[in-house]
């Protein structure tokens, strides 16, 4: 957070960023507000001048700091000249951060196992858009491909490129 934030959005992240380091070490469940704001360095009743809950502080987490932020990065600055030399690339580099990055595992397992993937829909409404302009990378070899409906493509390469999986 840079200076001209304001205190609020200090105080936000704040907590953002202790309930992460809470959730990726005990999981949300196990996590409990009190020690949010322990962790943040608040009362407990100013956590809720900013969240109205634990849930809304784990949705926004979410959002902000799923891996999905870091693979598509990947993906987009990926060489390859075919989509298997792409996909072979991709997957060596995803690997390789995931090994530098065990939290983001831990995030994505926390809203797969205490969520039931409650939050996966939302997540796949932001990644697909940002998924298309990769699918356009290789269309113009798509005689090369077998012809798949642009659904199940995208389906397939957000499932091939998903550290959840």
């Amino acid at each position: 957070m840079n200076e001209s934030s304001s205190k609020g959005e200090r105080t936000s992240q704040a907590i953002l960023d202790a309930a992460y380091s809470l959730f990726i070490e005990q999981g949300f469940h196990a996590t409990s507000m009190r020690q949010i704001a322990q962790e943040a360095g608040i009362a407990l009743s100013g956590i809720y001048n900013h969240f109205s809950s634990k849930e809304q502080i784990f949705d926004q987490i979410l959002l902000e700091r799923h891996p999905y932020h870091q693979v598509l990065e990947i993906l987009q600055s990926t060489s390859g000249d075919t989509i298997e030399a792409f996909m072979l690339n991709a997957a060596r580099t995803i690997v390789a951060e995931l090994g530098r990055r065990p939290d983001f595992l831990k995030l994505a397992f926390i809203e797969l196992s205490e969520f039931k993937g409650v939050h996966v829909s939302r997540l796949y409404q932001t990644i697909l858009p940002q998924v298309i302009p990769l699918l356009e990378r290789f269309w113009s070899t798509r005689s090369q491909l077998r012809n798949l409906p642009p659904r199940l493509s995208c389906s397939l390469l957000l499932v091939c490129s998903s550290p959840i999986t």
